[in-house]
């Protein structure tokens, strides 16, 4: 086996700013002494490094962990873009509070506790479900700009408020998710607006719609984007987003001031870290990003915000569900980091 103090196993690189690389080559040489080849480990090591370096800490914690899901509908269902009916979102948040979703389960196999939020689900408050409602869903964004600048500011508020709460809970990880009927429309817009792409290399079939579904799909994408030309993310998430989108980026944004690594899902969660990167480019050192999903437009939003995912299963359903499943690997990286033997603990020799 090999020693070494240097990190030549290591390149963090880019998207990170040059001090954030610095406090993450620290943490690789601190990995260069455990009891491994160096780089052995990979991306895990990368991991370690990454939380190390957010939390400014040779002995970063992650015990605790929570999962945010925002839900909220959409206007632009009105077109007929996805498979399922838009009650499914306000029976979603049912399910949920009952403890009957994959989020649920996945949390509790993963000592996480779970907190949906309602910011903007077309009808009455559920019980057990957070109630930070901005409005009945979004405007139908093919005719105009699916939230005014006022309840943008609220649902980005409402994020952050989220993020806030989990502070006062000395929570260090969060892992972000949603629930929307109709929203991977609104993130196809969004990616596609702020990665230059075409709506038919952004759209892909949501939940589940079949060829043709998804050609009528990119055709109210391709409305969208004529309509909204402003490009800048700001405006593009107030003229394209959805109410849970808009508050996923406002936790990451928020995420940033409090040293707390987020974990991003899916397509959506990835169409809001477009945004929030766009806002404020920091937020970047914050995100990992948990997973490819089977859309084709999250391939080149994560090409744009230069993310390697942790996990490649095939996954389509939202609800934080790649987030939840690469917390594990997170806490084994973090284990790795602050648990396991030096060469010179374990009196094992280095590299001739």
């Amino acid at each position: 086996m090999q020693g070494s103090t240097s990190t030549s196993g290591h390149t963090p690189g880019q998207p990170f700013s040059d001090s954030f690389t610095k406090d993450m080559q620290t943490a690789g040489a601190m990995l260069d002494q455990k009891t491994k080849p160096p780089g052995s480990l990979g991306a895990v090591e990368t991991i370690a490094m990454q939380i190390s370096a957010i939390q400014k800490s040779l002995m970063p914690d992650v015990n605790s962990a929570l999962a945010i899901l925002f839900a909220a509908d959409h206007g632009v269902m009105e077109e007929s873009v996805s498979a399922y009916p838009q009650a499914v979102t306000r029976q979603m948040l049912l399910n949920f509070a009952s403890g009957g979703s994959a989020a649920n389960v996945f949390c509790n196999a993963n000592a996480t506790e779970l907190e949906v939020i309602n910011v903007g689900v077309i009808g009455d408050a559920v019980n057990d479900i957070v109630h930070d409602k901005v409005s009945d869903g979004t405007a139908n964004m093919i005719k105009e700009p699916a939230m005014t600048s006022a309840q943008l500011e609220q649902a980005m508020t409402a994020g952050k408020n989220a993020v806030n709460r989990a502070v006062s809970n000395n929570i260090k990880l969060i892992a972000l998710g949603e629930m929307g009927i109709g929203n991977s429309t609104s993130a196809a817009a969004i990616v596609s607006a702020l990665c230059n792409i075409s709506a038919a290399d952004s759209v892909g079939p949501g939940t589940g719609l079949d060829q043709k579904g998804v050609a009528h799909k990119i055709s109210i994408v391709d409305q969208i984007l004529t309509l909204h030309s402003q490009r800048n993310p700001k405006s593009v998430l107030q003229n394209m987003g959805g109410l849970e989108i808009a508050a996923l980026c406002g936790a990451m944004l928020e995420a940033c001031n409090h040293k707390i690594t987020v974990i991003v899902d899916g397509y959506i969660v990835t169409a809001a870290a477009l945004c929030a990167v766009g806002l404020n480019p920091a937020t970047r050192e914050h995100l990992l990003f948990a997973h490819r999903s089977a859309e084709p437009g999250h391939i080149a939003a994560l090409k744009h915000l230069k993310a390697n995912p942790l996990l490649d299963l095939g996954l389509r359903l939202g609800e934080g569900s790649g987030a939840i499943l690469a917390i594990p690997l997170i806490r084994s990286a973090v284990a790795m980091l602050n648990d396991m033997a030096t060469f010179e603990d374990a009196g094992v020799d280095g590299a001739l």
